[in-house]
């Protein structure tokens, strides 16, 4: 009867663990390295995080603003505007719900399409009076008490993304504080899409 040497089956038993210490060995090494992807994914995210805010003032004159608070570019896909919590399409459309009928005057800058620098901050609308005048502070003209009352009266709903694709949605105006949610991407343009 043959046996078995007793130095082969400790050769063997040495194979087995150099075996499974190389092994534990390599998966600690793509488990660090896997981490150190993830973590400097983290840091390129952070420096191009753009942080969108959007605001009014009734001083010196009634306007509102959009402004990148982050340290990367907003890439702004798509805008929604509301007037009483109803969309609506353009500043004309905006002004005849805030003020009624007639001619509305006002200047204003493209926000759909755009990107804003970190840093950037734009006035986006400001309402002018019937001789095409910004609506300065003024307690005494009525249309400028009715203005700085409803300008509260605007929401905005602005989708933008980062240089790397990480998208979010700002809901600001209003009453309340601007809120912006984290988004997997933009929706497309719709019915409601704000169009300048």
């Amino acid at each position: 009867m043959l046996g078995v040497v007793p130095e082969q089956t400790e050769t063997r038993r040495a194979s087995r663990y150099d075996a499974v210490i190389a092994t534990f060995v390599g998966f600690l090494a793509l488990c660090v390295s896997g981490y150190t992807a993830y973590m400097q994914r983290q840091q390129v995210r952070a420096a191009v995080w753009p942080i969108l805010e959007f605001g009014y003032s009734n001083h010196p004159d009634i306007h509102f603003t959009l402004a990148n608070k982050g340290v990367g570019p907003a890439i702004i896909s798509h805008v929604v505007v509301k007037v009483d919590g109803q969309p609506v399409i353009d500043w004309v459309e905006a002004l005849r719900k805030l003020i009624g009928p007639g001619e509305p005057r006002y200047s204003e800058s493209d926000m759909s399409g755009r990107v804003l620098a970190a840093g950037e901050s734009l006035t986006i609308f400001t309402p002018h009076d019937p001789e095409n005048n910004p609506i300065l502070y003024d307690r005494s003209n009525p249309l400028y008490v009715q203005m700085s009352k409803d300008r509260e009266r605007i929401e905005v709903e602005i989708c933008y993304c980062s240089t790397l694709g990480d998208c979010w949605t700002l809901r600001g105006g209003g009453k309340a504080a601007d809120v912006t949610t984290e988004t997997r991407r933009c929706p497309s343009s719709s019915v409601t899409s704000f169009r300048q």
